[in-house]
């Protein structure tokens, strides 16, 4: 059956995702996992979050997926090997040279190429199954035929994210935060932090999601209050055919979420991937749906909130 992946950005939240049905949580590094520093772990609270995971007989995996600098893979590399000898196996990629490496120095890990690396087909699918990767993230905008072929040529697990957020360009490639704000701190340890850039340390600040005029070619306001494609999702119809597609991983996202939120949206998921799995000739989706309206409202309101405190702190960046 595929294994339920949550997301954990504090201990308290961890410990929700996996009481309320998780097979998995995912948790960032503190400067590593495009993410405000509140919502990623220091190394003891990874550590002992694995151990709580581990004795529920669960897997806890950390996110590495901003993309280091030459000089900071010493500061990977010794991060990583903390963990390794705490018992942790499993990691989130997005650099390409991180895993080659990764797999390298540590048997028996299991790497998880992020949905920042813009997988989209089966090719590239491959591509990082040859350097190391075990399990590849869909690309949010791929669709049914596409997952289904890279289950069949690419020899890799897949991961499909149900409740996520979409982005204006593609996950990991986009470059609008960096024009608001561009600043970089080094922490104690020495990673830098760039600020405005989620791939080397910093993050989103959603800049799409502000207000936009449309300009023409003679520099005539064409339309106003134009707002960008940048959708949060859940996908409730696609689950019953991703677990007969025979989808690895069902993940959902969402740190910056508030505890109860979270621990609602992963019991929801819990009970409907159940009740497929157990029952699927008698099983309808109407019942989840009136049940995922409520959830829906909650989780858009939480974002929109999110959303203008990180707009707000862009334009007083800038």
């Amino acid at each position: 059956m595929a294994e339920l992946l949550a997301s954990g950005g504090t201990p308290e939240m961890v410990r929700a995702v996996l009481d309320n049905g998780a097979d998995a949580v995912y948790v960032g590094a503190k400067g590593w996992s495009r993410r405000r520093a509140q919502y990623e772990m220091g190394d003891d609270q990874i550590i002992e979050s694995a151990a709580y995971a581990r004795s529920l007989g669960k897997v806890l995996r950390v996110a590495f997926n901003t993309l280091p600098a030459s000089r900071e893979f010493p500061l990977f590399l010794s991060k990583t090997e903390k963990f390794y000898k705490a018992g942790i196996r499993d990691f989130i990629l997005t650099d390409v040279g991180a895993m080659a490496v990764l797999s390298r120095r540590f048997p028996g890990v299991q790497i998880h190429a992020s949905v920042g690396c813009t997988i989209i087909n089966a090719e590239d699918a491959r591509f990082y199954k040859e350097a190391g990767a075990t399990q590849i993230v869909a690309e949010c905008r791929m669709g049914r035929e596409e997952m289904r072929r890279i289950k069949e040529e690419a020899g890799v697990g897949l991961e499909v994210l149900v409740h996520a957020t979409t982005c204006y360009t593609l996950l990991g490639r986009c470059t609008m935060s960096s024009y608001t704000r561009q600043e970089w701190r080094i922490d104690e340890e020495g990673k830098n932090h760039f600020l405005g850039s989620p791939n080397r340390g910093g993050l989103c600040y959603r800049v799409c999601l502000t207000e936009w005029d449309q300009v023409g070619e003679g520099g005539e306001t064409e339309a106003r209050g134009v707002i960008l494609p940048n959708t949060a999702y859940f996908l409730v119809d696609d689950i019953p055919s991703l677990i007969d597609m025979g989808v690895d991983t069902i993940k959902i996202q969402g740190r910056e979420y508030s505890v109860p939120l979270v621990g609602e949206m992963v019991r929801f998921y819990r009970e409907l991937i159940d009740a497929y799995v157990n029952d699927r000739r008698s099983f309808r989706l109407e019942p989840w749906k009136e049940r995922m309206a409520g959830i829906v409202r909650a989780r858009d309101a939480e974002r929109r909130e999110k959303t203008a405190g990180l707009l707000s702190e862009s334009l007083i960046a800038s």
